[in-house]
Parts: C-alpha cells; sequence; structure tokens
C-alpha cells in the first residue's frame, strides 16, 4: 500500500508540473467557456441552462483530453525514454506502477473538476444542487474510465510524434463529433447519427442529463462500457503481441 501511495503521489505531483496538461486540461476549456456563454451566446433564451449545460461539456473536455493525450504520450515518453525498463530492475511491480498512474490520475481529474466547476460559478453564477454538483462529478470521474482506456492504447505506440499526432487528431474529432462544442442538433443529420454514438457524446449526456435534474439514460451507461471493454481488450492484446515481438 505505502508504495501505491507513493507513486500516486509521484504521478500527481509531475501531472501537475505538466504544462500541456495545464494548457489543454485547465485554460482551453475555461477559455472555450468564456467565448460560448459569456461572448458568442448572448441573447440566448434559456442562458442558466446553457450555462450549466456548457459547463458540463467543459468539464467532459477537459478530463477527457487529460485521460486520451496526458496518459497515452506519458506513457510512450517513458518508454521511449527506457523509464519503463529501468523500473523493471527495481522492487515496484508493474502493477503497482499501472495502479498508481490511474489512482493519480484520477485525483488530477478531481481537481480538475472542482477547478472548472468553480470557473463555471465565478464566470456565470451556475448554481445546481449539492445532489446535482456530486453527482455530475461523480459521473464524469466514472465516465472517464473509457478514454483512460483509450490513453493505455495510444501508450503502446513506439514513437512520441505518431502518439502525439494521433491523440490530438482523436480528442478534437471525439470532442467536436461528440457534440461538446456544440449541440449535435446544428450538425447534418448523418454526423450527428454518427456523433450519437460515439463515447464522447454518451459521456457528455450523462452529465447533461444530470444538470438538467434527470437520470444518465441506460444506453449512454451501456456505450461508455462497451468502449470501456473494447480498449482494454485492444491495449491488452497489443501489449501481449509486443512482448512476443
Amino acid at each position: 500500500m505505502s508504495m501505491l501511495i507513493a507513486q500516486s503521489k509521484v504521478e500527481m505531483l509531475r501531472m501537475s508540473r505538466n504544462v500541456y496538461f495545464v494548457f489543454w486540461s485547465l485554460m482551453i476549456p475555461v477559455a472555450f467557456y468564456v467565448l460560448y456563454t459569456r461572448i458568442f451566446a448572448t441573447g440566448t433564451s434559456d442562458a442558466e441552462a446553457w450555462n450549466a449545460h456548457y459547463l458540463m461539456s467543459m468539464t467532459c473536455f477537459s478530463i477527457m483530453g487529460s485521460s486520451i493525450m496526458t496518459l497515452g504520450i506519458r506513457l510512450v515518453q517513458e518508454r521511449a525514454h527506457g523509464w519503463s525498463t529501468f523500473l523493471q530492475v527495481t522492487p515496484l511491480p508493474g502493477s503497482i506502477y499501472f495502479a498508481g498512474k490511474m489512482v493519480g490520475q484520477t485525483a488530477i481529474h478531481l481537481c480538475s473538476i472542482v477547478i472548472i466547476f468553480t470557473a463555471g460559478y465565478l464566470i456565470n453564477g451556475v448554481e445546481l444542487t449539492a445532489s446535482q454538483w456530486i453527482g455530475s462529478a461523480l459521473w464524469i470521474l466514472a465516465g472517464s474510465l473509457p478514454f483512460l482506456a483509450l490513453g493505455t492504447c495510444i501508450g503502446t505506440f513506439r514513437r512520441v510524434d505518431t502518439a502525439s499526432g494521433l491523440s490530438n487528431m482523436l480528442y478534437l474529432a471525439l470532442a467536436l463529433l461528440g457534440g461538446m462544442w456544440m449541440p449535435l442538433d446544428v450538425m447534418p443529420e448523418w454526423l450527428a447519427r454518427i456523433g450519437s454514438w460515439l463515447p464522447s457524446n454518451s459521456f457528455g449526456n450523462g452529465a447533461w442529463n444530470i444538470a438538467a435534474g434527470q437520470a444518465p439514460a441506460l444506453r449512454d451507461i451501456l456505450i461508455l462500457a462497451a468502449y470501456l471493454a473494447g480498449f482494454m481488450l485492444l491495449s491488452t492484446y497489443i501489449r501481449r503481441k509486443q512482448k512476443e515481438a
């Protein structure tokens, strides 16, 4: 347990000092929130609901980016620099190494959620009930699991440049097509149909429902669970093949 706690603290410290994480996971979502609620969306008929809805969008956007890009690229960098190989000759078990990453990442996600929720309250005075704040935070933490699994898939790449390019492309495509930047209703029908089956849309939809006083839909839970299982199987398969090679 002491090794897990120590490893988790190291991961949290490294992420908090990562400029890439601070820019993409905190600064950009807050900047987008200001743009789409204070500048581009002035005159909205139900501004209060829109401010709460978009706050959830940007919080999901932040957590999704941290899961896909920060985790995935870091795994590739550690292997490219020989850090993963070095750990194999230390007493630290591989399971504790990965568990520490997951625990540290989840703790950082919780901090990000608190920071962005606070920004929403300070910028637009978003007011939700305690159960809505806590419920949406728990949903976002749980819903980030498929994206963490996707991050471990990206972490199997051998080149940092390839992993960085692919993770950026996936992150932005999932955010756009999943309705985090704009509702699916304003997109062409065929594009909206694709977006409705993406994990990012189910991720955001659960948080949007909670902010609106509703429960997450069973369909969204099942879609996220299916993507989680798929990404975990893919990551495990690739790592096994790499060890055999």
